[in-house]
């Protein structure tokens, strides 16, 4: 069974991302595959944030792909994309990176991280 770890904001999400958030997981649940949430699989309560990001980059390492919904307030993701970066980039793992709102964000001029996460996308790992 393949594994997705959903980078995503929790804090101060918006309901209708929330709700597109769990609609995606569902789809993605009812494919078959393994989906690590975070919202429902990481335990949120860590009141320093280590314990969340030890668990949220192990379940990357274990996932066979990313998908990202990009938001520019979301630091923590910020934090995830790093750890994908790394494992992609530099160590040389295969993750396949899926934007799941693609199409609804744009691209400041110059460098971005959404640029950054757009070349891993591209690169079409598996």
């Amino acid at each position: 069974m393949k594994r997705i770890f959903i980078i995503c904001p929790v804090r101060n999400v918006d309901p209708v991302t929330k709700r597109k958030l769990e609609r995606h997981v569902a789809r993605m649940e009812k494919k078959g595959y393994r989906v690590h949430y975070p919202s429902r699989d990481t335990d949120q309560s860590d009141p320093i944030g280590n314990r969340i990001c030890a668990t949220n980059q192990g379940a990357i390492f274990e996932a066979d792909e990313i998908h990202v919904w990009y938001s520019e307030q979301s630091t923590g993701s910020y934090f995830d994309l790093g750890g994908v970066f790394m494992l992609i980039e530099v160590l040389g793992y295969k993750k396949r990176v899926v934007i799941i709102n693609n199409r609804q964000v744009l691209a400041a001029p110059g460098k971005s991280f959404l640029k950054v996460l757009r070349y891993l996308a591209s690169k079409k790992q598996q």
